[in-house]
């Protein structure tokens, strides 16, 4: 399967010294995620990684995901920009070592046949930290009338008794 931001590491491959990385995506690669993710556009999306490695073939990872975008309002579907500035903390495990159950512990990522790719790793942070209900500064819920009729049938009803 091929992502839209795809930067595989081989786990193997960082040198025992650790490694830094940094990684951003290209304009076709935020335009790409931007689809996939529904926002209106994501203008810039970067990450400073430091890795580590560690006991037993795991890799540790550390550093910040960047990111400017605009998702559309809730209510009105006006734009509205989000910084994202988000640490990030992961374990990259060798294929076949289970992921640890500790709440505190850093996200532990799976690797298939040695390889975890740090893009998709990236796309998927980057859409557990939007906000899923995005709203425009001033926009309000219109208030519905208690007493006005609503549901999927309230239409019909005004057209048997007309107010």
């Amino acid at each position: 399967m091929s992502t839209e931001f795809s930067h595989p590491v081989i786990l193997s491959h960082v040198p025992s010294g650790g490694r830094g990385l940094r990684l951003e995506a290209s304009e076709a690669e935020r335009a790409a995620l931007a689809e996939r993710l529904g926002l209106l556009s994501l203008q810039s999306l970067s990450a400073e990684l430091q890795m580590d490695p560690g006991p037993q073939g795991v890799v540790k990872v550390t550093g910040r995901l960047r990111a400017a975008l605009e998702q559309a309002c809730g209510i009105t579907l006006v734009p509205v920009r989000q910084e994202v500035d988000v640490p990030l903390a992961w374990r990259l495990l060798p294929e076949g070592m289970e992921p640890s159950d500790g709440e505190d512990d850093p996200d532990d990522l799976e690797s298939e046949r040695g390889v975890v790719d740090l893009g998709e790793a990236l796309a998927q942070e980057l859409s557990l930290v939007l906000d899923p209900y995005p709203r425009a500064p001033g926009a309000e819920m219109p208030e519905l009338g208690d007493d006005a009729p609503h549901g999927p049938f309230a239409a019909l009803l005004k057209l048997k008794r007309p107010e």
